[in-house]
């Protein structure tokens, strides 16, 4: 084999000598060395500084690939077909002997090889030597051969002053390209696409041809189709230049701003081994109930409740903890606790908040901030809450700090940093956000007109001079987390010290939220930060760093998270781990790294959406999959990043029915703030008070005190999955999927709850569940409503039920469920919860005649009605035959104090009705 030499990105001297580049930039044959990005940055850095104008260094280098990638094929070609230079080349020779020695002068004129460029040799002299075993008559043949495939390239117009071969139209080249063409055209040779043979300047033409006005589009041809040609080690840097040129389309919209947002991303899949490793729940987890208030917001609400100042957490009134008590609440997440970074403070107070506090989620550092009063403060609200059953829990913000943390300051080498800023129009000359004299901390200038969101801030130390650009926090979804600086955890001493923070957040916190967990999952820490070769494009200029995923896993080969869990349960068991993770990641996240909770969004948006066929299916496939996992579901109607609950979902039936189920299926509860009290107002984390002067909705309160708060305090029954089974609402076209009805229970003790999520009347029955994984034998099976009630046979048997939220008991024939299952006719957003179930035997037929006599309807105490039946001074007044002490009394039709509740169908008997329509709502 030939050890041909490199050919590398060939520019005219004319542009060499108006940019004045560097002799670094060049190779001994006079071309630009463009492989390394750096290079790349650094020669559009210095067109910039000539010309104002900024060229995506993603786009210099694709053309650089693009120019490699002919070279190399030229290359193959010949080895394929030794002659088709040589040959071409004799022809020219012999027909233009003087044309083509004047053309080869003229092109190193205008186009010269170091040597030529300093004189250190003739033209002449260049053309009779040698380089690599190659005659540089070849090489130079070869060269005009790249430079007129180029200028035929129409995606290279914004960059044809580099390739510009007006300087050779008045010589032979022309007409000697003209003739070069066509000898090489009469030829067919090997065959490097497909089975047929294609002539050389086919195969050359043939990207721009595929793709004339896209880049990325030649790249994605040359990869598809000579990427096993080109090899292994080529085919890696086409990836990476795809990979530059999906970062600057993710980074500048059609007006060279940021475009401040990205696909969003799905994953589906991984590559990691998904082993069942759950983590075992304390006693007290499964039974969680949280609630979210954002610290400086809640203690001026309290402030403004109670008329008296109450600025520390120390000062949250006594009867507040007993209010959140009384409603069931166990668990209160306080965001905002930590002491916050000065810099996002001032950042958020340039850009337009005069009264604004910093991000919660820019940290100084762990510890909890002075204004709330300190960790004495936190010590008296804890014993306080403690006593009356509420757990504190706080934020830990692990990929992340604020920019002029404490870390950052101190130990910049945790971070994710670059010597030099990533793009030539990045300056940083504004204020200095350091409260450190030692060290400046400067935000790009472009962020402040809002152009650029920049992915880099500077931080220089006035000791050394020493400047880095560290990178900001970013999930590659939308704009970076500008008063953020990303932590590297590539670097093993980093992972150690988010761990030790984690357990000292852990030894004062038993409920710890991990914000944005999903990021440090192994696959999206290379996905973000390491991208492999064709993966990248999510952060801003990161691909230059890529790695392959043989060396990411050398750096990292545990699961970050996995250590955090084992370590937690070692070093501070009692604590429950709640991950914010999303991207598909839920079961993982629960299943396999062994989080005790996890984020379950899917629950709000589809349920406001009204998308019930998908989040039944969520449902169906999680308890096929392993029904574990739903136990593990955080579900909530807001968070701190959505807009309002009441907002989302109205303060109607909706709501109430979504709150439902968030009270009563698998997993854990989240309560927004300001939630209950049916406020509007969206609160910042940079808020320091409420902004919107809004007054807690009385009966919206009580409300949630009649058929909420009831159910947080049945939580027990509701929490698992073991005795979770979900049914299929029948009707006469079918299932639909727009009622959610399930049962769970807790010993003896059960509960049912029967949902429509749609603005529409529905009728139809329940009676056999969906299919579940039962992991004692790995089988999915299915029971009936009468098995999870515990019913059996018999005809002297009724089932006495009370629904939560009409309070009215209902009676059922035992026999009619099981052969039936039950009947529901429901309107728009109806609501059941049926609890207190209970067998009763009618020897003597009584409790027939109170069914009888109730007709399908509810009471509001089956006993009382009983006894009022039965006692001697109304006994002369109950019909044998109908039951009814009369018509007005007990048709619910005509006594409006009795809800339409139990409806027969159509074709049933009243005795065998089901479960209908209330009159009206609470």
């Amino acid at each position: 084999m030939i050890n041909y030499p490199p050919f590398e990105f060939h520019i005219s001297r004319k542009t060499r000598d108006k940019y004045n580049f560097d002799r670094m930039f060049f190779s001994s044959d006079g071309k630009m060395i463009l492989a390394d990005y750096s290079n790349v940055r650094k020669f559009v850095e210095i067109v910039a500084q000539v010309d104002g104008i900024i060229l995506p260094a993603s786009e210099v280098y694709a053309l650089g690939l693009i120019d490699e990638s002919l070279h190399l094929m030229i290359r193959k070609y010949a080895e394929k077909n030794p002659d088709v230079i040589n040959r071409t080349l004799a022809r020219l020779e012999v027909n233009n002997v003087t044309t083509l020695e004047n053309v080869l002068s003229s092109f190193l004129w205008e186009f010269p090889p170091l040597v030529v460029y300093e004189r250190s040799l003739t033209e002449h002299e260049y053309i009779q030597a040698k380089t690599a075993g190659l005659s540089n008559k070849e090489i130079l043949f070869e060269e005009m051969l790249v430079l007129r495939i180029t200028n035929l390239n129409p995606a290279i117009k914004p960059y044809r002053e580099f390739f510009d071969e007006t300087g050779l139209k008045q010589t032979g080249y022309p007409q000697l390209m003209e003739q070069a063409f066509t000898l090489l055209n009469q030829s067919e040779g090997w065959g490097s696409i497909g089975e047929k043979g294609i002539s050389l300047i086919s195969l050359l033409r043939s990207p721009a041809l595929a793709s004339p006005n896209s880049l990325s589009g030649q790249l994605d041809y040359i990869l598809e189709n000579w990427g096993v040609i080109l090899g292994l080690d080529f085919t890696q840097s086409l990836l990476r230049g795809m990979d530059h040129l999906k970062e600057n389309q993710i980074r500048m919209n059609s007006d060279g701003g940021f475009s401040g947002s990205a696909p969003v991303i799905q994953f589906t899949a991984s590559n990691e081994e998904e082993d069942e490793r759950f983590s075992q729940d304390k006693d007290w987890m499964p039974n969680l109930i949280l609630l979210a208030k954002n610290s400086y917001v809640w203690l001026d609400q309290l402030s403004r409740l109670y008329e008296r100042d109450i600025r520390t957490l120390d000062a949250i009134p006594e009867e507040e903890l007993q209010h959140l008590a009384e409603a069931g609440i166990t668990g209160l997440w306080l965001i905002g606790l930590w002491e916050r970074s000065s810099a996002s403070q001032k950042i958020k107070q340039m850009m337009g908040n005069p009264e604004a506090v910093a991000s919660a989620y820019s940290l100084k550092d762990y510890q909890i901030a002075e204004d709330l009063g300190g960790w004495q403060a936190l010590e008296n609200l804890r014993t306080r809450a403690w006593q009356k059953g509420i757990r504190l829990s706080a934020d830990m913000v692990p990929n992340h700090m604020g920019i002029d943390s404490d870390w950052v300051i101190n130990n910049p080498e945790w971070f994710i940093s670059i010597p030099n800023p990533p793009y030539p129009n990045y300056s940083y000359q504004g204020a200095d956000l350091s409260s450190d004299p030692r060290i400046g901390i400067f935000l790009e200038d472009h962020y402040y007109d809002r152009s650029d969101a920049a992915v880099v801030f500077k931080r220089h130390d006035r000791w050394t001079g020493d400047s880095k650009y560290i990178y900001h926090g970013n999930d590659g979804t939308s704009m970076p987390w500008n008063d953020t600086a990303q932590l590297d955890f590539l670097k093993a001493e980093v992972r150690e010290q988010v761990i030790q923070t984690i357990l000292h957040v852990a030894r004062n916190f038993p409920i710890i939220r991990f914000d944005a967990a999903m990021t440090l999952a192994k696959r999206h820490i290379q996905r973000l930060w390491f991208p492999e070769p064709g993966s990248g494009g999510a952060i801003a200029s990161r691909s230059e760093f890529g790695l392959t995923r043989e060396q990411f896993e050398r750096a990292i080969p545990v699961e970050f998270w996995r250590e955090v869990v084992d370590r937690v349960a070692r070093e501070a068991p009692d604590t429950l781990l709640l991950a914010e993770a999303f991207w598909m990641m839920e079961g993982y996240f629960v299943r396999t790294l062994g989080m005790h909770r996890v984020y379950n969004s899917a629950f709000m948006h589809m349920m406001r959406d009204e998308d019930n066929t998908k989040y039944r299916a969520v449902i169906k496939n999680t308890i096929e999959f392993d029904p574990e996992i739903l136990k593990r579901y955080v579900n909530f109607m807001n968070n701190p990043d959505e807009k309002t609950a009441r907002e989302q979902f109205g303060n109607g039936d909706k709501y109430f029915g979504v709150a439902t189920l968030m009270a009563t299926l698998p997993g854990l509860p989240m309560i927004g703030h300001g939630q209950i009290e049916g406020f509007l107002e969206k609160y910042g984390m940079e808020y320091r008070r409420a902004y919107w002067d809004e007054v807690p909705d009385s009966g919206f309160i009580e409300h949630h005190q009649r058929v909420i708060f009831p159910l947080f305090k049945k939580r027990y029954l509701f929490a698992g999955a073991d005795e979770f089974e979900l049914f299929d609402f029948f009707t006469d076209e079918g299932v639909n999927e727009n009622v959610f009805t399930y049962a769970n229970g807790k010993g003896t003790e059960k509960g049912l709850v029967v949902y429509h999520n749609k603005y529409a009347h529905t009728s139809g029955w329940i009676k056999i569940s969906a299919a579940k994984l039962d992991k004692a034998d790995n089988t999915l099976k299915q029971k009936s409503l009468s098995d999870v009630l515990n019913l059996k046979w018999n005809p002297e048997e009724f089932l006495i039920f009370r629904d939560v939220n009409s309070g009215l008991e209902f009676i059922r024939p035992v026999n009619e469920i099981i052969e039936k299952g039950l009947y529901f006719k429901l309107h728009a957003y109806q609501t059941h919860v049926f609890l207190d179930f209970r067998v009763v035997i009618d020897l003597d037929g009584k409790w027939k005649r109170v069914a009888d006599s109730l007709a399908g309807s509810g009471y509001w105490s089956l006993q009382a009605r009983f006894d009022e039946m039965f006692s001697e001074t109304n006994q002369e007044n109950i019909s044998s035959t109908t039951g009814k002490t009369s018509e007005s009394d007990d048709d619910p039709e005509s006594n409006p104090s009795l809800p339409n509740d139990l409806i027969a169908p159509p074709d049933t008997n009243a005795n065998q009705a089901g479960i209908g329509q209330n009159a009206e709502n609470d």
